[in-house]
This record gives structure tokens, C-alpha cells and sequence, in this order.
């Protein structure tokens, strides 16, 4: 293991130059105190532990001290926000520290939000606050124990610095990491500035770094946006599973990688809602849950846009036509993971649109807690547990013969299918209610409640005595909580 004084840099993205980052130093926030760390995202370091009891991690993550060998930069970007284009974003409150090596060879870069001011940062203050800072560690380590592609959270840091937002509330920083925080958003602002040059050393950046398989191909770029409409799909596959909402996706908000990455708004389904909307200030819903899927679509097409210099258009549409196949395939397989099957039936999406549609017309049903205990018995003994939840009880009773038919075909112990469904069925989900009362205590200087509850979130599936509250459904008002982007 390592400590905080031997970790290795190697800045690759910093060597591109000044056209794609700007050198910004880190401003440091007031009476830094660490709120909580995660030592499996420190492992990713190589970094012990322990290190996270020194001042000086505090200090480092606070903006107070840096690393001889960091470079800190500002990256510049643009995007689609909310459908219509924004020609210059960037870090307006983050900054890329650099990237690390560890013993196994991965470079991870190191990006400190809450930073402060920076050249993109347009009417902002470049400060995070401790709330928005909290929910982001919480859903990056959370979403990464669930199998849902993300970027991490070392840590968040507070501190006395006052900043104002709807009303006056302390400053922190989150540290997140990611072995790329390039974004759809990156491609567009060099395309759309025509610094086609400069787009073709950030794609071959891109592909020698994380797709070296690609420039091996006789089209490259196409073989990059294929690569990145595979992962896109994956995770948006994840994301319709879990019953995950972003919230703010935005082209700026989509990673290369096909991590989910930059948490605002976000939300799990308590009750089942193809149509939930978890941002407030989406006004039209544009980014509902239902409209994830196509939502993705459109982003990968922007991507595609920007990657005109250098393949043709009918060949990125033809890759753009691979998204919805890969993204079904993808889903049918989690969702039959879900419900305890292990093999493929030609009507399985039919029960599965079914299932939905009858947890839909009441919204009675708890999205994470009807899977976990549609694993607890056998299967027609789990089917009488989850009955009442349900409106529609005759349709219910139609449906549960059906599953009942198919888990037939699987055979097996139940004792093996238990065991099954609960590997990939939350007992714990992180709810809205949840991370606000965490937040309220640590807002009092009260850290207990949270790290509880990432304690709890890092080991989703596994039954842990004594946290059973972690477990029940949320109380109604706990159902309505307003996010916004807000941070």
C-alpha cells in the first residue's frame, strides 16, 4: 500500500495543452474537517486506510496543499442542456489534479469539485455545498456496489466557508475519481469551434488511453463510437433495472466511458413510475425515467455529429442503429437476472412489460423491495407476499400464474434461487429520505448518520442485523422530496 507522500502522477490529459485545460489552482475552503472517506475507492490508489486519519488528507482535499507533481487544470467543454446547445461549459467548480498510476498500471484522475473559481465558471462562486457534496459520494460508492458503471468518491471534505445558494449554507469539495472525465461535451466544443486538429488529438488521446483496440481498426473513429454505444447501453440498461434516474442528462454529462458521472438531481423509484421526474426544474420532463433510453440515443447522436471529420455519416448511422438492440439485450438479461431466471424465453419481455405495467397503475408497489422478496420463498409463497401491493389483483393473479409457468422451466432448489435473486436484489437502496436525514445531521456537524448509511449502501445485498430500518419503504413524505440542480 501507499501513502498520501508516494502516489504516483502521470498527467496525460494536462500534456495535451493549453487548447483543451486551463492551469487553475485550487482555492482553498476554510477549517477543512473530512465528513467521510471510502476506503475501497483509496484501495483504487493503493492508498491505506489509515491515510485518511492524517490532517494532511484533509488538507489536500480541502485545496490547502497539492502535490509537487499534480498539475491542476480546469477542463473546457460544451454540450446540449436540456436540447439546446451551450457553446463553452468546462470545470466551473472542478478541477482535474491530475491522474495517478497505480501498482496494477490504471491511471485515475483525481478531479476536486468545489474547487472554486475557474475560467469557466461564468456567473457561479466554483464552490460545492455540503449537501450536493454528500450525495454525490453516496451515489457514486452506491451505484459502483450495485454493478452500475460509475465513477467513485474518495472523499468529501466540509469546512466554515459560508456560500449562498437558495440560503446560506458551508462549503466542501468531493473528490471524485474516473480514469477519464472526458465527455460527449468535450468532442462537440472542438467540432463545433471547428478546431478539427485539436479533435483529432483528443479522439486519438481517447482511443491510445482507454480504446487501444480501436486505432487498430481500419476506422477508428467509427470503431470508438461503437465502443462507447456498447457501454452507453450497458449502463443505461442498469440504470432502467435499478430504477435509477439521472436526472440532468445532459450531453455535458455523459462520459466516454459509459459511467455515470456528474450527480445532481438524481433519484431511485421508491413506488414504480415509468414517468417519474426526479429534477424539479425539468419542466417539460425531458429527462423522466422513461425517456433515459431515448434520451441516450440522442446524446450518442450528438457524439456522432461531432465525429463527421473523420467517418462518414451513412457509417455512423448505421452505428447508431446498434444502440437499441444492445440496450435490450442488455436489460432482458438484468431484468431476467431479477426475477430468477437463468435462461432465455422468447416471452420473457412480454412478462416483464406486464410486471411493470401492473406496478404502474397503482404505484402501490416498492420497486426494490417486490424483487428482494420475490426471492424470499418459493416462488407461489413470495407471489401471496407481494400481492397486496398491487391494484389490480385479478391482473396480478394472471401474471403470477405465468411466472409461476416459467420459473417451472428454470427448476432447481429454491434455496439455490434465493441465493440467486438476493446477489442481485438490493435489500438497501439509496433513497431521497434517506440522504436528506443524513444530510440534515451532518449539516449540525453530526458525520455518524452518513457514514452509517454508506456503510449500509456499500453492501447493498448482503442482510445486515440491526439496520433493518435502512430496509422499509419510505414514509410518504419521504416520496416527495424536491431535488433540483442546486448545488
Amino acid at each position: 500500500m501507499k501513502s498520501l507522500d508516494t502516489l504516483t502522477f502521470d498527467n496525460r490529459f494536462a500534456r495535451l495543452g493549453d487548447a483543451f485545460s486551463t492551469e487553475v489552482l485550487p482555492e482553498p475552503i476554510e477549517q477543512p474537517r473530512l465528513v467521510m472517506a471510502s476506503e475501497s475507492a483509496m484501495a483504487l490508489l493503493d492508498l491505506a486506510a489509515s491515510e485518511a486519519q492524517r490532517t494532511e488528507f484533509a488538507e489536500l482535499f480541502a485545496g490547502h496543499k497539492l502535490w509537487e507533481a499534480a498539475e491542476p487544470r480546469a477542463m473546457v467543454y460544451s454540450g446540449h442542456q436540456f436540447g439546446g446547445y451551450t457553446p463553452r461549459l468546462g470545470d466551473g467548480r472542478g478541477l482535474l489534479l491530475g491522474e495517478v498510476v497505480n501498482a496494477a498500471g490504471e491511471h485515475w484522475d483525481l478531479h476536486l469539485k468545489g474547487a472554486g473559481l475557474t475560467p469557466y465558471s461564468r456567473m457561479g462562486d466554483g464552490r460545492a455545498v455540503l449537501r450536493s457534496s454528500i450525495r454525490e459520494f453516496l451515489a457514486s460508492e452506491h451505484l459502483h456496489a450495485l454493478g452500475i458503471p460509475s465513477s467513485r468518491a474518495l472523499c468529501v471534505t466540509g469546512s466554515d466557508t459560508p456560500v449562498w445558494r437558495e440560503k446560506q449554507e458551508r462549503a466542501a469539495m468531493v473528490l471524485r475519481l474516473a480514469q477519464s472525465h472526458v465527455r460527449f461535451g468535450h468532442f462537440e466544443y472542438f467540432y463545433y469551434t471547428r478546431q478539427h486538429e485539436q479533435l483529432k488529438m483528443l479522439g486519438e488521446h481517447v482511443m491510445a488511453c482507454h480504446f487501444p483496440a480501436c486505432l487498430e481498426q481500419d476506422e477508428p473513429w467509427l470503431a470508438l463510437l461503437r465502443e462507447v454505444i456498447e457501454r452507453t447501453a450497458a449502463m443505461i440498461a442498469h440504470w432502467q433495472a435499478y430504477g435509477f434516474c439521472h436526472g440532468v442528462m445532459n450531453t455535458d454529462n455523459m462520459s466516454i466511458l459509459g459511467i455515470t458521472f456528474d450527480y445532481g438531481p438524481y433519484a431511485f423509484l421508491d413506488d414504480f413510475d415509468a414517468n417519474h421526474i426526479c429534477n424539479h426544474s425539468d419542466d417539460t420532463g425531458r429527462y423522466s425515467f422513461s425517456n433515459q433510453v431515448p434520451i441516450a440515443h440522442w446524446n450518442l447522436a450528438a457524439l456522432a455529429q461531432a465525429l463527421t471529420p473523420f467517418s462518414s455519416v451513412e457509417q455512423l448511422r448505421e452505428a447508431l442503429e446498434l444502440f437499441l438492440p444492445l440496450y435490450q439485450a442488455h436489460y432482458l438479461d438484468l431484468m431476467r437476472k431479477r426475477l430468477g431466471f437463468t435462461t432465455a424465453q422468447d416471452d420473457d419481455e412480454a412478462l416483464i412489460q406486464r410486471l411493470l405495467q401492473l406496478m404502474q397503475q397503482g404505484k402501490a408497489s416498492d420497486y426494490t423491495l417486490f424483487f428482494r422478496r420475490l426471492g424470499e420463498q418459493a416462488p407461489a409463497e413470495a407471489l401471496k407476499i407481494v400481492r397486496d401491493d398491487f391494484v389490480d389483483l385479478a391482473g396480478f393473479d394472471a401474471w403470477g400464474i405465468d411466472y409461476l409457468a416459467r420459473c417451472a422451466l428454470e427448476g432447481g432448489e429454491q434455496s439455490e434461487r434465493q441465493v440467486r435473486m438476493h446477489a442481485v436484489n438490493p435489500m438497501y437502496i439509496l433513497r431521497n429520505y434517506l440522504a436528506q436525514q443524513a444530510i440534515e445531521a451532518a449539516e449540525q456537524g453530526d458525520y455518524g448518520p452518513v457514514r452509517e448509511l454508506h456503510a449500509v449502501l456499500s453492501r447493498p445485498f448482503e442482510e445486515q442485523p440491526g439496520r433493518e430500518r435502512y430496509a422499509e419503504r419510505p414514509p410518504e413524505w419521504g416520496k416527495h422530496l424536491e431535488i433540483s440542480c442546486s448545488s
